[in-house]
């Protein structure tokens, strides 16, 4: 029997079809300023996930790549955060939860710069977005300058990093910090079972899931997980989202989180020096990122970065893909990737089904191959870890992880995410950033890698 591993390398027919179907849902998710993740479980704008959005469409229409990016921009707050949601106003506020009368940004968070308006959320989610900013610039440099758009972007991005790297070292480290599950971008891994279990959850008659009117509960965060994330946001709005008042129930140092940074970081570079600026600043601060990530999170014994629980300031005693991401810095030390690939082929990450990544050990005792980022395996963080791999010159294995994404991302209609150990798609289809990435895989510059 023919191992669901053995596809064949797309043909340019079917690489057609694969583009064309992923070019459709984007244009279906499309709102008239931004693309939504799904119709369905993400109706509004979410942070992260513009970023990768504008990294695929980049390739259908460079304008609408950059109005991708300078629409979530628009909900940036003055002391420099871009939240990790913007809602539509169009829609009732029953179409998600946490709602914008929960986080009450343009009141609770005046203090702290939020905007009168758009509605936002209070936390964040990973700094990819530099990066995306250089990628979809890059595509057409001409009608950037024609735009303005990195001279538009470029000073926002600079402040979000800002932001991060000041009031967000709350381990004094000089890593940044998360303050709730929801920022590091894989909500329920079990690397914050340990932190969460000092949280008192919020009540269950206190809110009302709208997740699960389209996500099965198998595959979604328990309610006992929801009341704590719920507890930890009320908590930081009372606190009227300021990181020097705030008292944090839950703070780490997620490594994929500071890697996402220091790309960034050297994207900013890139940018600076395009718009004729000094981008060595830049270039210092991920150096010095590099070694604190290297310092303060790497597990030479388990092959992979830890997160730190800043709580009790240890490391976790959790395999998760997060641990992985860190590929994508290009000057790690060479001991560190060698590491690191190991790890990837290894039994904790090798999965049976798929050349995605399980984004947790798959000999954990967390493990589960459909909740939600306990086990399952992703799209967006395969293709970083796929160019973290060519970033380090290892072009087989990322040919490899390129060839199944493309084929499992079509075979799936363009899913959430699959069961590592069936190769079933799981979660919403018709993902955006599913969609966005396999085309970027399609379409980008083979040779292209981290700035």
């Amino acid at each position: 029997m023919k191992s669901l591993l053995d596809r064949p390398v797309p043909t340019a027919a079917a690489s057609l079809t694969l583009r064309r179907g992923a070019a459709r849902v984007l244009i279906d998710n499309w709102t008239g300023a931004s693309t939504v993740p799904s119709r369905t479980l993400y109706p509004h704008q979410w942070s992260w996930d513009s970023a990768f959005i504008a990294i695929g469409l980049r390739h259908l229409s460079v304008r609408r790549a950059q109005q991708e990016l300078e629409s979530l921009l628009a909900g940036q707050w003055a002391d420099g955060r871009i939240p990790h949601i913007l809602f539509n106003p169009a829609l009732p506020h029953g179409a998600y939860f946490p709602s914008p009368d929960f986080w009450r940004s343009s009141q609770a968070g005046r203090a702290s710069g939020a905007p009168a308006a758009p509605e936002t959320s209070g936390i964040v989610q990973p700094p990819v977005h530099a990066l995306a900013a250089l990628l979809v610039h890059r595509a057409d440099a001409g009608e950037s300058r024609r735009r303005g758009f990195l001279a538009r972007v470029y000073p926002r991005l600079a402040a979000w990093h800002d932001y991060l790297l000041t009031r967000r070292d709350l381990g004094g480290g000089g890593l940044a910090a998360v303050v709730h599950p929801w920022e590091p971008g894989m909500d329920n891994s079990p690397c914050w079972d340990v932190p969460l279990q000092r949280v008192t959850p919020a009540p269950a008659d206190a809110f009302r899931r709208a997740d699960l009117d389209h996500g099965h509960p198998a595959d979604r965060p328990t309610d006992l997980d929801y009341g704590r994330y719920v507890r930890l946001a009320a908590d930081y709005r009372e606190a009227g989202y300021d990181d020097r008042e705030a008292r944090h129930g839950f703070a780490v140092e997620d490594p994929g989180f500071n890697a996402l940074l220091i790309v960034s970081e050297l994207a900013l570079a890139a940018m600076a020096e395009d718009l004729g600026t000094a981008g060595e600043p830049h270039t210092a601060r991920a150096a010095e990122l590099t070694r604190r990530l290297v310092g303060r999170l790497w597990d030479a014994e388990a092959g992979l970065f830890r997160v730190r629980d800043l709580g009790s300031d240890t490391l976790i005693d959790e395999r998760s893909v997060s641990g992985l991401i860190p590929l994508v810095v290009p000057h790690l030390p060479a001991d560190v990737v060698d590491r690191l690939r190991e790890t990837l082929d290894g039994p904790h990450f090798s999965a049976p089904a798929t050349r995605l990544v399980p984004s947790y050990d798959l000999t954990g005792h967390a493990f589960a191959g459909t909740r939600y980022w306990r086990g399952p395996a992703w799209f967006n963080t395969a293709w970083l870890i796929h160019r973290g791999l060519r970033t380090h010159g290892h072009h087989q294995e990322a040919a490899r992880l390129r060839q199944g994404f493309l084929a499992e991302a079509g075979e799936s209609e363009f899913a959430e995410y699959v069961d590592p150990t069936t190769g079933a798609a799981r979660g919403a289809r018709h993902f955006s950033w599913t969609a966005a990435l396999t085309l970027d895989l399609l379409s980008a510059d083979p040779e292209e890698t981290t700035p």
